[in-house]
């Protein structure tokens, strides 16, 4: 069909696609003409300005045709035929744009290129009047890095400047003028710029009139939304007021910024206003206070509604002296007709001005300013003429007389929405809405004061609301919550009381539909955004102000607007449901809705019974194309007709009161139109086979199908929502699922016919229809809908609603009959809204149709037929299925209705479905009693078996079915198996047995599937299998059984137990995870038990058999134990390694060896870590029975025989010192033989403790400084008290403090407690050796306990010895002579000469480490020896070698003075270097003998001692 290409010499008409055909404005009836000069190429898109056009061809090249005066050669300024945009060769050109003078054209890898006029800067080029040929424009992002050029998707063109869309939705701007959206003031712009106040918003398409600009863009997410600031950022007036006032307070968020210029979108209107009694009075009054005369029927009523204020929106004041705030006052109540109803108010309010117009109209002059209507109304109350008043404030004043105090909250207080506030004087919707309210202006001095009456207009949008437009809300059915324009709320605490009382049940009918269908489809969440100037309302914010940057028109929120179009100084909006919104000039009618000019966007009346689904907007005209009842395109012209001379007279003034329909049917196809100025043009298709026609009735049909869905939504589904009682919370709860599902496929077919409106402006391949290549989208969504609504009408959905919804259901008769196409007068209602509901299943059908349609337009052997036909019969399966769901879903509901109730309550499910029962006794229980009565219904989840108060369910998905063999006795029997039970069932005849016994089995296979019975997309059916799998996964509650009662198993099965792999939870938290085998535990799985005593549990991972613990496994206890080992019969039995305790990693105790029986017995090892014991040996018994060794860590060895964990009987005991004890042994472990060969002495029984204690105490996590003093106090408590038991094991040893002389000569038993020869005292009569406990046993104690009490030592000193030891290293890096020096050694102390090896050398200034070398080698044994005394000793050493080495020197004897010696000795200690020199001070000071404190080996500690502070006080200096 597209595949062959033709000759452009062809007849005319010959060629399919994309014909242009072209009208002049204003001028019609007329043919179109065919474009002069066109050869004929496909054209995909056109576009025109003022005098001239571009053309886009469907092989990407471009042609401008018109008055191109850029052009250079004479012949191209006004070309006889399109010409050929040379620059463009090459390129493939996706989009084009043409502003008033100037066009713009994308490539596909989105390139903007711009030629024409330039004066403004709007081809982006500098200082040059024109660009005569496309010209590529750089569009560079400053803020990316590194800097990339950005791709454009889209352009538009105005007069003076150029708006580009670009591919990450973002919008950038060039040109001159305040429609650029620029935060600048240098114009013209000619380096792009982005529009940042739209940064980060999903722009999704723009448009430019000649000096504003509109932009589509997405609604953000609700968790996106911006707070509101507390203050406008422009004039810093609060944004939310409040005033007291007597009973009440008056909230206003209204507020008028004086600047009329909105910086930031959180200041945008909140609400539509517009004024609809426009006055040609001059602005000279505006400081006036307006004044409405409220009539009250009460004066009650009247406080109530004291001073209903109307005030401005935000940032819509004309100037900063305005008076903000109009008040009403209220009137005295005399003489007051009242009305009884709102409807006669309403009624007497629109004839009244419904003849006001008419007959102001009929004048030829200018009508005197306008009163108030309500006084017009009532001519007996008395109001100073003021600017006209608005029609809605009188009609809601004159109202409230009659209803009271139901409308006094008008503002949208707590609950009140508009549509119920409306309901209060709603009267009947009427074409004749437009001149309801308003003041009619004679023909004469329109032109004059045309621009006064949009100032008027935007003063009264301010002070007044339309009442048109609230009409017009109520016709189209949309209940959107909306407060009331203009109006500031008065509410009293009783009407606030009353408000708040609102139904607790809402729906969500706005989809968060933001998933798959977003990302394929056009989003219709949008918002309209519009900047630039605003002179003549173009802008929609119902004033004439300009903005200078985007500002939301918050009354096109939720139109669900999918395309924007913008002409001279009008703007048109397209909405989803074929609906067009426009606002801005209408001189010539060309908005499409009434002869005056609006502010805000109102609805245009273009074909009362068709929709809109394409526009184009001119200079003074605009274009509607419209859906008809062949589907081909009707267009609609509204606006400009035939200017003549006498254009500035205003009788002579003419345009389309209401749009025309032209006639172009024999044309073809219109895919598209665009407009310009004094021409528009149409792109034609023809009907070749039917293809072009189908994809119409696909298109027409779909968008039909969204405005009834919208329609059943609005006017059925949310009015059933908010009825009281409205059954149980389940009925309410699949009303609500219905109503949820129900709005998604709303919206996804709302999303389809705006997505099908572009397809028809594009290249049209049938490939790239959406209902092709992502039909599960569709399937989906109309399966989940069909699951709801079948679910809700199992559950009596229907039946329940009646009663609630039968007032809503009767009043409403005749729109349900329409909506639903029932046309039997008789038809129960239920029965209507129940053909309603399942309406959207039929579309499928149509869907199937038109793919078929289409398909027969291509070769059967086509690759696009293929794909067409296989959709087709997809959407035509899913139909039938859906058919065949509804039929089960109403078998199953009149099952329910035979069923005995009180089964019914427990066994009705909303998704469960029968399939068959036996209520005919053609299926009777095998063995059953005989008064028995046994009634078998399956359902498509379960088969029940109901006796005569009770019933057993049995799941299908664990449920077996098999024939009995004829061999069993059984010819009709059936083999029923289910995890607890088996039974067989006897069916009457072989028919039976068989229609049974596939139903099980489909529906067990079914169940086992899951929604698997669903038609297979794109495959056709799924193979049915003949019988589901003996071994399958499922879930299943246990309820008989002893041991599995009341827990849940999932996993595998065969044949009615578990087999492989599963999961077994009991309710009391056990858990089996692993392998069954027959029904049991069986192989490797893992076992959980919890404690709750102390909340933790037992946990085994491990080999099982038959249901028990066996093989190798791991068993952890809550307490803690941890056993590795062999288990039989769910104990310990085997090889097997316990681990007890609840010590960190390493635990107090650990047995290994054998089990028998969950006990010890055979050959173990048992190690005690806590007591330092281990036992290897025999068991029996779990108690060490039989021979056995005992080893400890302090040395003992015991090896003997065991008898209850004791050793009994003949023994052996060895010591660490080889000490052997050999004898019996009784029980408590005491040695009761004769001791042979060398005893162990008590004494040394005792020290061996004592240094195991104290090690056990001071070592590791006692190794602490803070336990250094109690250390200290421990080995002097053992001095003494073992000083005493050896007196008194040596009566003979003389008290503590003693002097034994020395020409006594001492015993030799006692030589091994001398401690050597003491020091002489003073004091002492006669030299001797002293007997101190200290002296005596420290030599035998100290050996053992000195690591853990030097490691205290060291502990406590640390910060000291690390400020000594940094000054040791720094002083000696010194030499020899540099150091005594530094020391103030006297110099006659420092040796000449060395003697190294025998060899004398001099010591040079550069020697080092030589010098007092015996004496340093000397202190630096210090370190060696463990008690004080032998470290006294190596210090009276350390001065004997200093002597020895001066007195080498000097060569005479000589006296130390403590002056002279201490520098030496200093010199000494820092060249030997001691580490810990500050622990060993320490610990001789606390340990040594107090003897010796004052004698010489005293004295020479006490030095030592000054040299270490001495160092650490070298580092200060």
């Amino acid at each position: 069909m597209d595949s062959k290409k033709r000759s452009s010499t062809e007849a005319e008409g010959s060629k399919e696609r994309g014909l242009v055909h072209i009208w002049q404005a204003g001028s019609f009836p007329i043919t179109p003409e065919r474009l002069p000069g066109w050869g004929g190429k496909t054209v995909l898109q056109a576009a025109l300005g003022v005098k001239h056009g571009v053309l886009l061809t469907e092989d990407g090249e471009v042609y401008s045709f018109g008055t191109l005066p850029w052009r250079s050669g004479p012949a191209e300024i006004c070309p006889s035929s399109p010409i050929l945009e040379n620059a463009l060769v090459g390129q493939y050109v996706v989009t084009v744009a043409t502003g008033s003078f100037h066009s713009g054209a994308v490539t596909d890898n989105g390139v903007a290129y711009m030629w024409g006029e330039n004066s403004a800067g709007q081809c982006a080029v500098a200082n040059q009047q024109y660009v005569p040929e496309p010209n590529p424009v750089s569009i560079a992002d400053s803020e990316a890095s590194p800097l990339l050029a950005v791709r454009i998707l889209q352009l538009a063109c105005g007069e003076e400047h150029t708006l580009a869309l670009s591919i990450s939705r973002e919008i950038w701007a060039w040109g001159t003028g305040c429609q650029l959206g620029l935060i600048t003031t240098a114009f013209p712009v000619t380096k792009p710029q982005k529009v940042e106040h739209l940064a980060g918003r999903v722009v999704l398409q723009v448009a430019c009139g000649a000096f504003h600009s509109l932009a589509l863009v997405q609604c953000l997410p609700s968790q996106d939304l911006k707070p509101v600031p507390e203050r406008c950022n422009q004039c810093s007036q609060l944004l939310i007021t409040m005033t007291d006032k007597e009973d009440h307070v008056i909230i206003s968020d209204s507020h008028c910024c004086p600047l009329g210029v909105t910086l930031t979108e959180s200041q945008a209107e909140n609400h539509p206003s517009t004024a609809l009694s426009p006055s040609t009075e001059a602005l000279d009054r505006q400081e006036e206070v307006f004044e409405n005369t409220l009539v009250a029927s009460d004066q009650s009523v009247a406080t109530e509604l004291n001073a209903v204020s109307a005030q401005t929106t935000s940032s819509d004041a004309v100037s900063s002296q305005q008076n903000v705030m109009g008040t009403t006052e209220i009137s005295s109540a005399r003489n007051v007709p009242s009305y009884p109803d709102t409807q006669a108010v309403s009624e007497y309010l629109r004839k009244l001005s419904d003849h006001s117009v008419r007959e102001d109209s009929e004048h030829g002059e200018k009508p005197v300013p306008s009163q108030p209507l309500i006084e017009e109304a009532i001519p007996n109350l008395h109001s100073p003429p003021t600017t006209s008043t608005s029609a809605l404030n009188s009609l809601v004043v004159s109202c409230a007389s009659a209803v009271g105090v139901r409308v006094a909250a008008t503002y949208e207080a707590g609950a009140l929405s508009l549509k119920k506030v409306m309901n209060f004087y709603s009267t009947t919707p009427c074409e004749t809405g437009a001149q309801a309210g308003s003041s009619a202006i004679g023909p004469e001095g329109l032109k004059d004061s045309r621009e006064e009456q949009v100032k008027q207009e935007s003063m009264q949008g301010k002070k007044s609301s339309s009442l048109v437009d609230i009409r017009e809300e109520e016709t189209e059915g949309s209940s959107r919550r909306l407060s009331l324009p203009g109006l500031l709320s008065q509410v009293s605490p009783r009407l606030l009381r009353k408000a708040a009382r609102v139904k607790t049940r809402t729906v969500v009918l706005t989809p968060t539909y933001s998933g798959e269908a977003d990302a394929l489809l056009p989003s219709l969440r949008t918002e309209v955004w519009t900047w630039g100037k605003g002179k003549e309302g173009q802008l929609g914010h119902g004033d004439v102000l300009p903005r200078l940057q985007p500002l939301c028109v918050k009354c096109l929120d939720g139109k669900e607007v999918i395309h924007l179009e913008a002409g001279g100084y009008h703007s048109l909006a397209l909405t989803a449901k074929s609906q067009v919104y426009s606002w801005g000039s209408n001189t010539f009618g060309q908005l499409g809705h009434s002869d005056f000019p609006t502010t805000v966007p109102r609805l245009a009346k273009i074909s009362s019974e068709n929709g809109v689904w394409s526009v184009a907007a001119g200079q003074d005209y605009s274009l509607f194309l419209v859906d008809t009842e062949d589907f081909q395109p009707g267009l609609y012209y509204s606006g400009r007709q035939d200017p003549t001379e006498g254009d500035n007279l205003p009788e002579n003034h003419s345009g389309s009161k209401t749009p025309v329909l032209l006639s172009c049917s024999k044309l073809g196809y219109i895919s598209r139109v665009t407009a310009g100025k004094d021409s528009y043009l149409a792109l034609v298709d023809k009907n070749i086979m039917g293809y072009i026609a189908s994809l119409h009735e696909l298109a027409t049909t779909e968008r039909r199908f969204y405005s009834k869905l919208s329609d059943i939504k609005s006017q059925i589904l949310r009015p059933l929502l908010s009825l009281e009682n409205l059954g149980t919370t389940t009925t309410v709860q699949l009303l609500q699922e219905v109503a949820s599902r129900f709005s998604k496929l709303c919206y996804l077919i709302g999303q389809h016919g705006a997505s099908l409106s572009s397809f028809l402006h594009g290249v049209k391949e049938a490939r790239s229809l959406v209902i092709l290549k992502h039909a599960s989208l569709f399937l989906d969504s109309y399966t989940e809908y069909c699951t709801s609504i079948t679910n809700f009408l199992v559950m009596g959905g229907f039946q329940l609603l009646a009663k609630p919804a039968i007032d809503f259901l009767n009043k409403n008769q005749e729109l349900l009959q329409d909506l639903s196409e029932v046309n039997d007068e008789n038809t129960q209602l239920m029965e209507i809204l129940n053909t309603l509901f399942f309406l959207p299943i039929r579309r499928l059908h149509n869907y199937a149709k038109v793919l078929l349609k289409l398909a027969t337009c291509f070769e059967v052997a086509s690759p696009e037929y293929q794909k067409l036909q296989d959709s087709s019969s997809c959407y035509e399966c899913l139909a039938l299925h859906l058919g065949r769901k509804r039929k089960e879903a109403e078998y199953t509901l009149g099952f329910w209705k035979t069923f005995p109730g009180k089964m019914t309550d427990s066994l009705r499910k909303p998704e469960r479905r029968l399939l068959c029962e036996s209520s005919n006794r053609a299926l009777s229980l095998q063995h059953a009693g005989r008064f028995s009565v046994n009634w078998f219904i399956l359902f498509n989840d379960a088969l029940v078996h109901a006796q005569f108060s009770t019933h057993h369910v049995f799941p299908l998905a664990t449920l077996w079915a098999e024939p009995l063999s004829e061999e069993a006795g059984g010819v009709n029997g059936l083999k029923i198996t289910t995890p607890e039970e088996q039974f067989t069932l006897i069916s009457s005849t072989p028919q039976e047995k068989t229609k049974w016994l596939r139903a099980i089995s489909q529906a067990v296979d079914q169940a086992l599937r899951g929604m698997s019975d669903l038609p297979a997309y794109g495959s056709g059916s799924s193979v049915q299998r003949q019988e589901p799998p003996i071994s399958r996964s499922a879930k299943y509650t246990f309820y008989k059984d002893p041991r599995l009662k009341d827990a849940t198993y999932d996993g595998r099965w065969l044949s009615g137990k578990p087999h492989g792999r599963g999961v077994l939870k009991w309710p009391d938290g056990k858990m089996y995870s692993g392998m069954f085998r027959n029904g049991l535990e069986d192989g490797y799985g893992e076992y959980r038990i919890p404690n709750k005593a102390i909340n933790k549990e037992d946990h085994y991972v491990g080999h099982w058999k038959e249901g028990k613990m066996c093989g190798q496994g791991v068993y952890s206890y809550a307490s803690g134990e941890v056993f590795e080992g062999c288990f039989q019969d769910n104990m310990r039995h085997g090889h097997g390694l316990l681990r007890s305790g609840k010590l960190t990693s390493s635990s107090p105790s650990m047995f290994i060896g054998q089990w028998v029986t969950d006990k010890k017995a055979g050959y173990g090892v048992f190690d005690d870590i806590t007591r330092g014991e281990k036992y290897m040996g025999m068991w029996q018994d779990d108690v060490c029975q039989g021979n056995g060794v005992v080893v400890t860590q302090f040395g003992l060895y015991y090896e003997g025989n065991f008898h209850l964990n004791k050793m009994m009987g003949n023994g052996v005991l060895l010591s660490e010192d080889d000490t052997i004890y050999e004898g019996e042994f009784s029980d408590d472990w005491t040695l009761s033989g004769k001791a042979c060969d060398t005893p162990l002495h008590p004494l040394g029984r005792l020290v061996e403790t004592l240094v195991a204690v104290y090690r056990m105490t001071y070592v590791g996590v006692g190794a602490n400084r803070r336990l250094l003093q109690e250390a200290v106090k421990e080995i002097k408590s053992y001095l003494k008290r073992i000083f005493q038991l050896v007196r008194f094991l040596f009566p003979e040893l003389p008290e503590e403090g003693s002097t034994i002389p020395l020409s006594a000569p001492l015993p030799t038993e006692r030589k091994s407690f001398c401690t050597g020869k003491s020091d002489s005292r003073s004091e002492s009569p006669e030299p001797g050796y002293v007997v101190t406990s200290s002296g005596l046993l420290l030599p035998v104690l100290l050996p053992r306990l000195y690591p853990p009490l030097f490691m205290l030592y060291a502990l406590d000193n640390d910060r000291e010895e690390d400020i000594y030891w940094e000054c040791v290293l720094r002083l000696n890096k010194q030499p020899d002579i540099a150091l005594l020096g530094f020391l103030g050694v006297q110099r006659k102390f420092w040796p000449a000469t060395l003697s190294i090896l025998g060899e004398s050398k001099k010591v040079l200034p550069t020697t080092k480490d030589a010098c007092f070398a015996s004496a340093v080698e000397c202190l630096q044994q210090i370190s060696t020896t463990f008690t004080p005394s032998d470290k006294l000793k190596v210090i009276q050493q350390t001065f004997e070698e200093i002597s020895q080495s001066v007195l080498a020197s000097l060569q005479e004897d000589f006296l130390w003075s403590m002056d002279d010696l201490f520098p030496v000795f200093l010199y000494v200690v820092l060249r030997a270097r001691i580490r810990n020199l500050g622990s060993e001070v320490h610990l001789i000071e606390d340990l040594m003998d107090p003897y010796l404190q004052h004698g010489e080996q005293g004295i020479m500690f006490t030095t030592l001692k000054a040299c270490y502070y001495q160092i650490q006080r070298e580092k200060l200096n």
